[in-house]
């Protein structure tokens, strides 16, 4: 695809390289503006003042299902709870937690709620069948920053990260064959290209240590 290259070839390879380029660049358009955002926001993150925001709620658990936290989980520390009490701390505290493991001890059972921008976790005690449930909220940018880590996002998400990744390596591949063959008549296309390489390569190697 240089300078020899015949025209009705170059013309063809170019319409192609645009139709990969343009959809590639459509199709992470948002994804591009997201993580540009939350680079800056992460690489300021100390500046950016967060209030955190604590819910608090308690419930007793009836005595039929008080009974399921004496005997499940004692042969399996890690089991998630029971599909019954699951159900009902769904439907009286309002989260999800069916299917997550929990955390079975002699006293209690701890179940981690980690998620995007904040944290939770619920609490039985074993002893009288008390729950406990707190929840942190540290506000969209810190939502959006964990996105952009993948953080307590689920697997749905990081096949979204994936299949953002290879859309903005076709962009850029197909960007770089573009400024190949227009190389010839924009003398400046290299030395932009190798200044884009060169800036980060000497910070990293003078002011990374």
């Amino acid at each position: 695809m240089g300078a020899a290259t015949p025209a009705p070839q170059r013309a063809y390879w170019l319409k192609t390289l645009h139709q990969w380029h343009w959809i590639s660049s459509a199709l992470s358009l948002v994804g591009l503006l997201l993580f540009t955002v939350t680079g800056f926001t992460l690489n300021h993150a100390s500046q950016i003042e967060a209030k955190p925001q604590v819910t608090k709620k308690a419930a007793q658990l009836p005595p039929e299902l008080f009974k399921l936290i004496q005997s499940a989980g004692d042969k399996q520390p890690a089991a998630p709870l029971p599909p019954a009490l699951a159900g009902w701390v769904e439907a009286t505290l309002a989260i999800e937690v069916a299917g997550r493991p929990a955390e079975w001890s002699p006293e209690e059972v701890y179940l981690p709620l980690p998620r995007p921008g904040g944290d939770a976790w619920l609490r039985i005690a074993r002893e009288d069948g008390a729950l406990e449930y707190e929840r942190t909220d540290r506000g969209w940018i810190s939502y959006l920053n964990d996105l952009h880590k993948g953080r307590h996002t689920g697997t749905a998400w990081s096949w979204f990260i994936d299949l953002f990744a290879a859309s903005c390596l076709v962009f850029s591949v197909t960007g770089l064959f573009i400024l190949k063959m227009h190389a010839d008549k924009r003398p400046s296309t290299w030395p932009v290209v190798a200044g884009g390489l060169v800036l980060p390569l000497l910070l990293a190697i003078l002011f990374i240590h």
